[in-house]
C-alpha cells in the first residue's frame, strides 16, 4: 500500500505540472526530502565522494551515474534539487566511463525532468558531452532525436551549426559513428522546417552519400531518397526540393569518378 502511494505521489500530474524553480532558502536545504527514506538518499549521494571512491570501489561513481534515472524517477521532479550537485558532479568526473554512462541515458532524465529544468540544467551538461571524447559523444548521438524533441524550437535549432561537428571524430576509421548520424538525421528531419533541412541538414546528407564505407552511404541513400525529398517535396517552397535534384545531378550523376555515378544510380533506385 505505502509503495502504491508512493508511485501514485511520484506520476500524479498536479506534481509534475509544478513550479519547478526554488528560492534560495529551498535550495540550501536540498537535500531533504519526503519519498523514501532520508538515510537511504544521503547513502546514494556519497557516492561521489573521492575518498570513498577511493577507499572502497573504483567503479562506484559509474554505479551511481547508472542508476541516477531510476533515483530521479522515484524522488519525482519535485526533488530534482536533491540530485542536482551530485549529477553535475558525476557529469565532469574524470573517468569518461562514468561520463559515457550519463551520456546515454541524459534523454531519459529529460522526459522525467520536463522542459523547464531540461533547458536550465541539462543542455549545458549535454553541450560538454558534444564536445567530449567519442566514447561519450556517441552516447548523445544515438539519442540526439530523443533529447532535441524535448527542447523548444528556438532552442533546438542552435544545434543544426553543431550537426556539422558529427562527421569529424577522434578515429577515421570510426565509420559506425557517421552511420549513427545518418540514421540520426532521417528522425530529425521531423524536426526542423523545410529551409533548416536544406541549409544544414542538406550538406551533412550529401558528405555522407559519399562516405568511404558502403554501410554509411546505404543509410545515407535512404536519408536523401525517402526521407529529405519526401519532407522538401511536401514544402509550401517547391523550389527546395528542384534546386536538391539539381544538386544530385551535379555532384553524382556527372561525377568523374564512377562511384560517384554509382551512387547516382542507387539514389535513384
Amino acid at each position: 500500500q505505502n509503495m502504491e502511494s508512493t508511485l501514485h505521489y511520484i506520476h500524479n500530474d498536479s506534481d509534475l505540472s509544478t513550479n519547478s524553480s526554488f528560492s534560495p532558502e529551498e535550495e540550501r536545504t536540498s537535500k531533504v526530502q519526503d519519498v523514501v527514506p532520508q538515510a537511504l538518499l544521503d547513502q546514494y549521494l556519497s557516492m561521489t565522494d573521492p575518498s570513498r571512491a577511493q577507499t572502497v570501489d573504483t567503479e562506484i561513481a559509474k554505479h551511481c551515474a547508472y542508476s541516477l534515472p531510476g533515483v530521479a524517477l522515484t524522488l519525482g521532479r519535485q526533488n530534482w534539487h536533491c540530485l542536482k550537485d551530485t549529477y553535475e558532479t558525476l557529469a565532469s568526473d574524470m573517468q569518461w566511463k562514468v561520463r559515457r554512462t550519463l551520456a546515454f541515458s541524459i534523454h531519459e532524465l529529460a522526459v522525467i525532468l520536463g522542459d523547464q529544468l531540461t533547458a536550465g540544467d541539462l543542455v549545458p551538461i549535454f553541450n560538454g558531452f558534444l564536445k567530449d571524447l567519442d566514447e561519450v559523444r556517441i552516447g548523445v548521438l544515438k539519442h540526439l532525436h530523443d533529447f532535441l524533441k524535448l527542447l523548444h524550437l528556438d532552442k533546438r535549432r542552435e544545434y543544426l551549426y553543431q550537426l556539422q561537428e558529427f562527421l569529424v571524430t577522434d578515429n577515421s576509421r570510426n565509420w559506425r559513428f557517421r552511420a549513427e548520424l545518418a540514421e540520426q538525421l532521417i528522425l530529425l528531419l521531423d524536426l526542423y522546417s523545410a529551409r533548416d533541412i536544406y541549409d544544414y541538414l542538406r550538406p551533412i546528407a550529401f558528405s555522407l552519400c559519399a562516405d568511404k564505407v558502403s554501410s554509411v552511404r546505404w543509410i545515407s541513400y535512404k536519408l536523401v531518397t525517402h526521407e529529405m525529398v519526401k519532407k522538401l517535396y511536401t514544402a509550401s517552397t517547391p523550389t527546395f526540393v528542384v534546386d536538391l535534384m539539381n544538386e544530385l545531378v551535379e555532384k553524382f550523376c556527372r561525377c568523374r569518378k564512377w562511384s560517384g555515378r554509382q551512387t547516382f544510380v542507387f539514389i535513384c533506385q
